[in-house]
């Protein structure tokens, strides 16, 4: 996939900026106040509840997935504090949209480094299961209303499990290897810029960029078609990091009235160069849409749909190789759409008050991917903030 589309989102965003300017100078801007939903604005008037009855502060302010990023702003000198938890399930060898087995994997499939000395025709080296876990640290400030800034540092874990396959042909299971890597992520700094709002919605630009903090160099062990136990890097998906500077835009908007509100968001992943290795992963661009509804003060529920496009490696390491499909780096990549559902909590009581929790649940119902490729089974997200 080439940079075009995702570049499309700063072009788009400029786009709006330009369009929104005389809406900005006839708009009369509201008085901020800090609501209970994520840091939104809420007008002076209060909202009229479905009933008819007024509603309580904030009761009616906008809410919506916790996790999105660039998806909301914070009121002119707010600070607020994070954690995100995000864990995702991997199994089941995908071409395509085809699930294969193991058995053709290891047998049908080429191996790019066939030829090189020790490397068999085929993929002998066939993963079996990938789980990965994100610890997500943040920190947000608001210089002004229309200005959101942030900071997150990630701590990654992955692991995984492979089958070998004994010597250069056949089925016979020689036996299995797990493999993990464990540490800092990129850390990514950047702001959400508010390019239009009204009573009811409002239209952000966010910027942010990656930090090539994570390594790209980890090495693990695995047993070899031939019966030893190697060390060697690991596969592209066992690194944590992307080792380049990476441009990542999203262009929000948001709206509802009283207990339902409802957004879409354009986002994008715009690698700038190549790293120290001699590739740079794939871009991504994704487009989502969600609702959410409020019954009480208490909490919100909501769900998403999201579309994403991430394309394949471009260049490679040399010192990634073998008989497994993640070595490869045109393995790597698909397009996929994912469901998920949340709930978020705002604490109304006790010494608590004021603080945010959320959980998610989510899975894929379409993957299409530059397989053979592992195939995602589900993703789990829960979320802490609270602001100051």
């Amino acid at each position: 996939m080439t940079r075009i589309t995702t570049a499309a989102l700063l072009c788009a965003a400029l786009m709006a900026v330009q369009a929104t300017k005389p809406a900005l100078a006839q708009t009369h801007m509201m008085t901020i106040k800090e609501s209970s939903g994520h840091g939104m604005a809420t007008a002076d008037k209060p909202h009229s509840g479905p009933h008819g009855g007024m509603m309580k502060p904030g009761h009616g302010a906008m809410h919506g997935p916790a996790r999105m990023m660039g998806n909301h702003l914070m009121p002119a000198g707010k600070v607020m504090l994070g954690y995100s938890f995000g864990a995702m399930s991997m199994s089941g060898n995908r071409i395509g949209t085809t699930e294969v087995s193991d058995a053709f994997v290891a047998t049908q499939v080429p191996n790019v480094f066939f030829g090189a000395p020790g490397q068999p025709p085929t993929l002998r080296i066939v993963p079996q299961e990938m789980t990965m876990q994100m610890h997500m640290f943040g920190l947000m400030y608001a210089p002004t209303d229309r200005l959101t800034l942030m900071a997150m540092l990630p701590w990654v874990e992955k692991s995984m499990t492979s089958t070998t396959y004994a010597g250069a042909a056949g089925t016979t299971v020689l036996g299995r290897s797990k493999m993990r890597s464990e540490g800092l992520g990129d850390i990514r700094v950047g702001g959400t810029f508010g390019l239009m709002r009204d009573h009811r919605s409002q239209l952000l630009f966010g910027m942010t960029m990656s930090l090539p903090t994570g390594s790209i160099t980890e090495t693990g062990t695995m047993l070899s078609p031939m019966g030893m136990q190697m060390t060697r890097r690991m596969a592209y998906p066992m690194q944590l990091g992307s080792g380049t500077y990476d441009l990542m835009p999203t262009l929000s908007y948001r709206s509802g009235k009283g207990r339902f509100n409802y957004g879409a968001q354009l986002r994008g992943t715009v690698r700038l160069g190549s790293n120290d290795e001699g590739y740079s992963l794939g871009d991504e661009v994704a487009v989502a849409a969600w609702a959410s509804y409020k019954p009480a003060p208490l909490y919100s529920v909501w769900g998403k749909i999201e579309a994403a496009r991430l394309g394949r490696i471009d260049g490679r390491d040399a010192l990634i190789a073998g008989p497994m499909q993640g070595a490869n780096p045109a393995f790597q990549g698909g397009d996929t759409v994912t469901l998920t559902a949340g709930i978020d909590f705002t604490l109304q009581d006790g010494p608590l008050k004021g603080h945010r929790i959320g959980l998610d649940i989510g899975a894929p119902i379409y993957q299409d991917l530059n397989g053979p490729r592992l195939g995602t089974d589900w993703v789990l997200g829960a979320s802490w903030r609270k602001m100051f």
